[in-house]
């Protein structure tokens, strides 16, 4: 899917009043940051569409950049930071456009990415490892391939599926803190809603 047919896919998904994955933040990111990041981290949410994780990591003190190849989610992000008296640097990128500066962040969000198939999502994680600073943590969630059969949100391609054997070879260079499996009733919009199959990894750049 070319940058223009991506940006066209969203924007048609987040063209709605209501915010499409809630605004609440992800409870996986909220529990791990709550741990992990400090105040005044420089944290890139990876498309962070409508904002409620870049939000949510602003509200914490933290300094956010997020991206998105869709406008229109960029304005819903703005919207949302503006209704809850914080900044954020909100960024129109696909990820194979956007900058990815070297070792420059505290922390990388990862949350539900899986528009990516294989080879997208393996350029990606190297973009991830290259622009984190050492010690610099990356925090990500997404589903397991048993979520084709709960059918809650989701691609249902299951090579764009997260396993935990996938995840520690991607990040065999990295310390992993937390990496899991596990099911739980998603409340996050009308997109992510119900039962779901789920993988949640907090790894850190050695």
């Amino acid at each position: 899917m070319s940058c223009n047919d991506a940006t066209q896919f969203w924007n048609e998904r987040y063209a709605k009043e209501e915010f499409i994955f809630g605004k609440a933040p992800n409870e996986y990111l909220v529990e791990q940051a709550s741990q992990y990041l400090q105040p005044e981290s420089k944290v890139l949410c990876i498309a962070d569409g409508e904002g409620r994780n870049g939000v949510w990591l602003a509200r914490q003190g933290m300094r956010v950049t997020s991206f998105d190849v869709s406008d229109i989610a960029i304005s819903k992000a703005k919207q949302l930071a503006q209704e809850n008296q914080v900044t954020i640097e909100c960024v129109l990128s696909d990820v194979d456009s956007f900058a990815w500066p070297e070792n420059t962040y505290d922390a990388i969000i990862a949350i539900f990415i899986q528009f990516a198939d294989p080879a997208m999502r393996g350029r990606i994680f190297q973009s991830i490892e290259r622009a984190l600073k050492p010690g610099g943590w990356l925090i990500l969630q997404g589903y397991t391939p048993k979520q084709l059969e709960y059918k809650t949100g989701g691609p249902a391609d299951i090579a764009h599926l997260y396993t935990e054997n996938a995840m520690q070879a991607a990040f065999q260079n990295f310390n992993i803190l937390d990496l899991c499996s596990y099911e739980k009733e998603l409340s996050e919009g009308s997109r992510h809603s119900g039962m779901s199959a789920l993988l949640g990894l907090v790894a850190r750049k050695v």
